[in-house]
C-alpha cells in the first residue's frame, strides 16, 4: 500500500471511496475557481502538454479517467479531434458541471459523461486509443489496482498521459512549495469552498503520492511496456507518458 492511499478525507471515518465521493460533490460547484487560482491558471498549460504529448498518435477513442468537472476531456476533444470522448469520474456532482461546460462547448456529440469506479471499469478489454488522467490518480483507493485497469481498456500500443501535482525535489522550490501547501492552500480552499477537510486531504495526498522514478516501476508493474515523465514548473506537476 502507498502512503497516499492510507489517507481520507474526513478524519477516515469509512471506506475510502466513498469518502472521496462525497467531498468531490460537496466541493463540486467552487472546484474550478479553486484549481485555476490556487495555480495561478498555471494549471491549464500543464493540461495543453499532456494532450499535446499524444497528439502523435492520433487517438480517435479515449477515456478521461477522474474527469471531474471536464476541463481535460473538453480541452482534449478541441485539440485531438477524436470520434469519441467518454468521461469517467465517481463523482456526480462533479460530471453534472461538466455535462453543462461541454453542452456550452457544442461537444455534447463528442463528450459523454458516464459514473464509473476506477478501480473496476465496465469497459471491455482493448476498448480506446488512449487514457487521460489530471490531478485524479492520486486519489484511487489503490493505485497498482486502477492504473492495472487502466492498461486493460487500453488498445495494444496505446497511450497513458497524465498530469499530477506533486512536491519540488530541489531548492528553494521544495521549502517555498511546501510553506505554500500548508498555509495558503488549505486556508484558500476552506475560505472558498467551506470544507476545510477536502484541501487538508488534498494537500496530503500531494506530499505522499509517489513520484518520477517511482512510477515508472509502478507503471510497468501495471501492465505498461514503457513509460517516461516530465516534471514542470520546477516539479509542481509531474507529466507522465505510458504506453501498453
Amino acid at each position: 500500500m502507498y502512503e497516499q492511499e492510507k489517507i481520507k478525507p474526513y478524519d477516515g471515518n469509512g471506506d475510502k471511496a466513498k469518502l472521496v465521493e462525497t467531498m468531490f460533490d460537496n466541493i463540486a460547484p467552487t472546484y474550478d475557481k479553486l484549481n485555476h487560482h490556487l495555480s495561478w491558471d498555471i494549471d491549464k498549460g500543464w493540461r495543453r502538454k499532456a494532450i499535446a504529448q499524444i497528439a502523435p498518435y492520433k487517438p480517435q477513442r479515449i477515456l478521461d479517467i477522474a474527469t471531474g468537472t471536464g476541463d481535460f476531456a473538453i480541452l482534449s476533444a478541441k485539440m485531438l479531434k477524436p470520434t469519441s470522448l467518454i468521461g469517467a469520474d465517481i463523482s456526480e456532482g462533479m460530471m453534472a458541471i461538466g455535462r453543462e461546460k461541454v453542452k456550452q462547448e457544442g461537444l455534447s456529440e463528442v463528450i459523454a459523461f458516464q459514473k464509473e469506479d476506477c478501480l473496476n471499469l465496465t469497459f471491455e478489454d482493448n476498448a480506446f486509443d488512449a487514457v487521460t488522467a489530471a490531478f485524479g490518480i492520486r486519489n484511487f483507493q489503490s493505485l497498482d489496482k486502477g492504473l492495472s485497469e487502466i492498461c486493460r481498456v487500453l488498445k495494444k500500443g496505446g497511450h497513458l498521459s497524465i498530469v499530477e501535482l506533486t512536491t519540488p525535489v530541489s531548492f528553494p522550490m521544495k521549502q517555498l512549495f511546501r510553506i505554500y501547501s500548508s498555509t495558503i492552500l488549505p486556508t484558500y480552499g476552506r475560505i472558498i469552498s467551506k470544507d476545510k477537510s477536502a484541501y487538508e486531504y488534498l494537500n496530503k495526498t500531494i506530499e505522499a503520492f509517489p513520484q518520477g522514478e517511482e512510477m515508472m516501476q509502478i507503471f510497468k508493474k501495471a501492465g505498461f511496456s514503457k513509460a517516461s515523465f516530465k516534471r514542470l514548473t520546477f516539479g509542481i506537476c509531474t507529466m507522465y507518458l505510458a504506453e501498453k
